[in-house]
């Protein structure tokens, strides 16, 4: 290991094992630990963690702790510390197999929050005590500097709030990492708030590194890792399809002078159908893109890499395997133009409103009215969370929600009569797209919608079940604001191929 990456001399002497280090982790603690997105996550401790449960598990003690994160992280920490029965509460998103199972179980208490709330809420004090933040950084500075690593996260508020410290230096981060971030000390409590002073998407507003007592800190563990790289497919027709009714959306909304031909700031959240529009973004026409996000995909550093865009601004990478090492080989040219900063902020409603972010995310249902459904299955099983999705949507330019119109092989329909479950109401969505269209909802009321949603976006082979219920409910609902017919609302609708009756 390269101990010159711990600088200060005063917490050299605290390097040990990560067994040593999770010695120091009591039962029942609550644990920051950093990581957004499978990047920038502890990469040993948790693992020594998961050993130390698992041993007092097979000798009858109780042992299970509190997982506080920015988002999801990887299998060394929620799927080992899972897979041990090690959390009894997690929050405040998740993507791990093993770690859904227990909480649909009921064997893991799960708090789903909007990811710009997480920070205030452990400063108001309504998440209870933190015991113990365990945070990868890529490097000490004498004075007791930390160098962040691929993510920010919730890091400041974890090294901030806990009582005890532990970090883990990661020498396969780059240390050229050292001022890509902006690590922002001016968030107060109320009544002393003041704004945000972000007014473009490249404002720096506070400082390349975390502040870290050096009297907190209990240990530093070495460690030399990759993140949990994300591996994304190529763009099938599905998901271009999708991205080319947004591209050509958007394109109709600078002829109508409602956007610039530079847009504005992009904010997108993760998978191949995101990746998918940012590459059709770099085939396009819009010139000098900027993006206001959480997550920096491989779609978006290409087009910082391509010139397509000047600057993303957000709190995390997520890489592939290649992208990452693209990334590191090309970071003295990517760090004037990224900007990572606590999710707080790169998720705060104040500057999303403000900068005019136009927000594009995915879901698991919407129903015919527009509300939709992002992270329950059949309305209680949950499947990752809300994330940052709701920060972005309620408060965008424009908020899109885009997906496959049909799941499980088309079996099931993604336009549904009554979503299952709400995490964004009717009031929040603005434009639904799928592979066969996009719905444009802006002005219109909920009877409109229904028929827009329907016609644009639902598989053809749902279409006619769809209708025959928005029909029959305008006919026979008590209310005919927002017709529905509670008790068939929840209904699988079967396909009808083109030619059947109902």
């Amino acid at each position: 290991m390269d101990s010159s990456l711990v600088m200060s001399h005063a917490l050299r002497a605290r390097v040990m094992s990560a067994d040593d280090a999770a010695a120091l982790v009591p039962a029942g603690a609550n644990v920051g630990m950093s990581g957004f997105t499978g990047s920038g996550y502890p990469k040993a401790v948790p693992l020594a963690l998961a050993r130390r449960i698992e041993g007092a598990h097979a000798r009858g003690e109780p042992f299970r702790i509190g997982v506080w994160t920015g988002a999801s992280t990887a299998p060394e920490l929620d799927g080992a510390l899972a897979k041990v029965n090690g959390i009894e509460l997690r929050l405040p998103y998740q993507s791990d197999p093993i770690t859904r199972e227990r909480i649909n179980a009921g064997s893991m208490e799960y708090i789903d929050i909007h990811l710009s709330h997480v920070a205030q809420f452990a400063w108001f004090g309504f998440l209870g005590h933190l015991d113990v933040a365990v945070i990868e950084c890529a490097g000490v500075l004498p004075d007791g500097r930390l160098i962040p690593s691929t993510s920010i996260g919730n890091n400041k508020t974890w090294l901030d709030q806990a009582d005890r410290v532990i970090l883990e230096v990661n020498s396969w981060m780059n240390p050229a990492l050292l001022g890509m971030h902006d690590v922002y000390y001016g968030t107060r409590l109320p009544p002393h708030r003041k704004p945000i002073p972000i007014l473009a998407p490249g404002d720096r507003i506070g400082e390349t590194t975390y502040r870290c007592d050096p009297d907190k800190v209990i240990a530093i563990v070495e460690t030399h890792a990759p993140d949990r790289n994300t591996t994304f497919a190529a763009p099938d027709a599905v998901s271009k399809a999708i991205a080319g009714h947004i591209l050509e959306f958007f394109a109709h909304e600078v002829r109508q002078g409602r956007l610039p031909r530079t847009l504005l700031p992009l904010q997108s959240g993760v998978g191949n159908v995101a990746n998918a529009v940012m590459a059709g973004l770099d085939d396009g026409p819009f010139p000098h893109l900027t993006a206001y996000t959480e997550v920096l995909q491989d779609g978006m550093l290409n087009l910082i890499r391509s010139g397509r865009m000047d600057l993303a601004s957000a709190t995390a990478l997520s890489l592939s395997s290649e992208a990452a090492l693209e990334f590191n080989r090309e970071i003295e040219f990517l760090r004037d133009r990224i900007v990572l900063r606590p999710q707080e902020i790169s998720n705060h409603p104040e500057v999303i409103r403000r900068l005019g972010v136009i927000a594009m995310n995915g879901l698991i249902e919407a129903d015919i009215y527009g509300n939709v459904n992002s992270t329950h299955v059949r309305g209680t099983s949950i499947m990752n969370g809300i994330g940052g999705s709701g920060d972005f949507a309620r408060n965008a330019y424009l908020s899109i929600f885009m997906t496959p119109s049909t799941a499980k092989n088309g079996t099931l329909s993604c336009i549904v009569p009554m979503v299952t479950h709400v995490d964004h109401t009717e009031h929040d969505v603005q434009i639904l797209v799928t592979e066969h269209g996009l719905a444009d909802l802006r002005g219109l009321s909920p009877k409109q919608r229904a028929r827009v949603i329907i016609d644009k976006t639902a598989h053809p082979t749902f279409r006619a079940a769809l209708s025959d219920y928005f029909e029959r409910s305008c006919q026979f609902a008590p209310g005919k604001h927002t017709p529905h017919l509670l008790e068939e609302a929840f209904n699988v609708i079967r396909p009808v191929s083109p030619g059947d009756g109902l």
